[in-house]
C-alpha cells in the first residue's frame, strides 16, 4: 500500500506506506540485555480516508528490533482487519466484532501477539507484524476486548472486560496463563460507558463506570459516539476474583473521567482492608472537551494546555475502605500527565514508581514519580519533540531494584519530520542510554510493549 506523502506534516499526519529498514543508526550504547522488540501501535488511517476523529484511524504498527548492541530493523504495517478491507461494523446481524480498527494497543500473551481496540476482536499478528486474523479464543470470546488487559505476575493470567453499545453493556473476561478463555461473568451497569481501562489487585478486579457515555446520534457532531454526561454520576465497581457468585461493591466517586489507571493494590496489613489506585484524572470540564460537540479529525492542538493531546488529565490517587464504604480522593500531581506506565513485574501490588507523558509548550517530557516520597523527576525530549509512552523493561539483575531497567519511548518532531527511540535509564530518567534515528517520522500513537526475544513466536 504506498500513495505520495502528504505536502503539509505535522505530528499526527499518518504515514502513507509500510517500509522496511535494517541497520538502524545508534547514538550511544544499547544495553545488550535488550534482546526483543519494541512494538507501538496508533490510528494510521489509509491514504485518502476521513475516518471522522483521530481515535478512529486503522491501526498500525511499528516495530523496532534490539539485539546485540544493535537497532538491526525497524518495519511498519497497518493491521489488516475487516474494517481495512472496507466492511462495516455494523450490519443486518448487529455488530460485526472483527470489523474494527485494531489500533490501540499490542500486548503479548501465551505466545501470541494481540493487537487490540476496546470496540471488537483482538486481532493476532506475527512476529513481523503481518496479521494473522481475529482471535476470539476457540470461539469463547463473544464479547469486544478492551484495550487495556492486566495480567497478573504471579498466576500469568490475563483479566479483561469488554463493554458494549447492546445489552450485556460490561463483561469481565479472564484468560488463563496457557492462553485459554475460562471466564466471562457479565457485569451489571445502568447503561454504556467509555469504559477504556480497568484495574487489578491480587484479589480484585476493578471496573471504572464514569460518565462517559454512549449515543449514537453524537457520532454526527464529533465522529465519536461518546460524550460527558455529569449527571450519571461516577463510581469505582470491586468485584472479588476468586468468587464468580459475589456481587461488585460499587463506591461513588465525585464525576471525572480516566482513560488509563496506574495500578491498584490491596492493603490488607494496614488494619482496613483498603485498596489504593491511581490513574490520569480528567475533571467535568476536561472530559467534556475530549468529545467536543463540533467535528474534527484531530485532538486539540494546544501544547501547552494538554498532555500526549488526549486533554487535561492530572495523577490522582483514589483509596476505597472496604469496611467503611469509604472513598478518600487525592491529588498526586498538579501538572498535566497522561499514559502512566509501571513495571509490569508489579502490576496489582504495591508500587513506587510510575511513569508518565507530560506536554509543555514546546516539549514534552517522560515523567517518573516516587510515590514514596512525592519526588518526580523529568526528562525533556527537546525543543517542538513530542514523546510517547514510556515502557518499562527491566533489567535481569537478581534482588533488582523496582526501577533497574530502562524506559523506551519513540519521541517525533512536532512537524513530522524525524523520530527516534529513546533508551532511558530508569533510575535516572535525566539520563538516556541510547538513541536509535527512526527511518521516519512515527505518528503520534497510544500503546506498545516490549516483547523478550523470549518470547518471540
Amino acid at each position: 500500500m504506498t500513495a505520495e506523502a502528504p505536502p503539509t506534516r505535522d505530528r499526527y499526519t499518518p504515514v502513507p506506506d509500510e517500509i522496511d529498514a535494517v541497520d538502524l543508526p545508534v547514538e550511544g550504547a544499547i544495553p545488550p540485555e535488550l534482546d526483543g522488540r519494541y512494538l507501538r501501535n496508533g490510528p494510521n488511517p489509509l491514504p485518502g480516508d476521513d475516518p471522522g476523529h483521530w481515535f478512529r484511524g486503522h491501526g498500525m504498527l511499528h516495530g523496532i528490533r534490539l539485539r546485540g548492541g544493535r537497532a538491526e530493523w525497524y518495519r511498519n504495517r497497518w493491521v489488516r482487519t475487516r474494517a481495512l478491507e472496507g466492511k462495516p461494523f455494523l450490519g443486518l446481524r448487529g455488530p460485526d466484532l472483527t470489523a474494527v480498527p485494531a489500533n490501540t494497543h499490542i500486548v503479548p500473551q501465551a505466545g501470541r501477539l494481540l493487537a487490540l481496540v476496546e470496540q471488537g476482536l483482538p486481532y493476532e499478528v506475527s512476529a513481523d507484524l503481518d496479521t494473522v486474523g481475529p482471535q476470539d479464543f476457540g470461539g469463547r470470546l463473544k464479547t469486544a476486548m478492551c484495550a487495556h488487559p492486566k495480567t497478573d505476575p504471579v498466576t500469568g493470567e490475563m483479566h479483561f472486560h469488554g463493554y458494549s453499545p447492546f445489552p450485556p453493556y460490561l463483561t469481565y473476561h479472564r484468560l488463563s496463563a496457557s492462553g485459554e478463555l475460562v471466564e466471562s461473568r457479565p457485569v451489571s451497569v445502568d447503561r454504556p460507558t467509555m469504559m477504556h481501562d480497568l484495574a487489578i489487585t491480587d484479589r480484585h478486579a476493578i471496573f471504572l463506570d464514569l460518565p462517559m457515555t454512549f449515543a449514537w446520534r453524537r457520532m454526527v457532531v464529533s465522529g465519536m459516539p461518546f460524550g460527558w454526561e455529569e449527571r450519571y454520576g461516577a463510581r469505582l465497581g470491586v468485584m472479588p476474583l476468586d468468587d464468580p457468585a459475589a456481587p461488585v461493591r460499587w463506591f461513588e466517586i465525585d464525576p471525572c473521567y480516566v482513560f488509563h489507571v496506574g495500578t491498584a493494590s490491596f492493603l490488607p496489613d494496614d488494619g482496613a482492608g483498603r485498596i489504593v489506585l491511581d490513574g490520569a484524572r480528567y475533571s467535568g470540564a476536561d472530559a467534556a472537551a475530549l468529545f467536543p460537540s463540533k467535528r474534527r479529525r484531530r485532538p486539540r492542538q494546544d501544547p501547552a494546555s494538554e498532555a500526549v493531546s488526549l486533554g487535561v488529565a492530572r495523577f490522582h490517587r483514589w483509596t476505597l475502605d472496604l469496611t467503611t464504604g469509604a472513598v478518600t480522593e487525592t491529588p498526586l500531581d498538579d501538572r498535566p500527565l497522561e499514559m502512566p506506565t509501571l513495571d509490569d513485574e508489579r502490576v496489582g501490588r504495591t508500587a513506587r514508581y510510575r511513569y508518565a507523558v507530560a506536554s509543555g509548550r514546546h516539549s514534552d517530557s517522560v515523567v517518573k514519580l516516587d510515590l514514596d516520597t512525592g519526588v518526580t523527576t523529568t526528562h525533556d525530549a527537546g525543543r517542538d519533540v513530542s514523546a510517547g509512552e514510556a515502557v518499562f523493561v527491566p533489567s535481569s539483575a537478581p534482588d533488582r531494584a523496582e526501577d533497574d531497567g530502562w524506559l523506551l519511548t519513540v519521541t517525533t518532531r512536532r512537524d513530522g519530520s524525524a523520530s527516534r527511540l529513546l533508551v532511558l535509564d530508569a533510575s535516572d530518567i535525566t539520563r538516556t542510554v541510547a538513541a536509535v534515528t527512526l527511518p521516519r517520522g512515527v505518528p503520534a500513537g497510544f500503546h506498545g510493549s516490549w516483547v523478550p526475544a523470549a518470547g518471540e513466536h
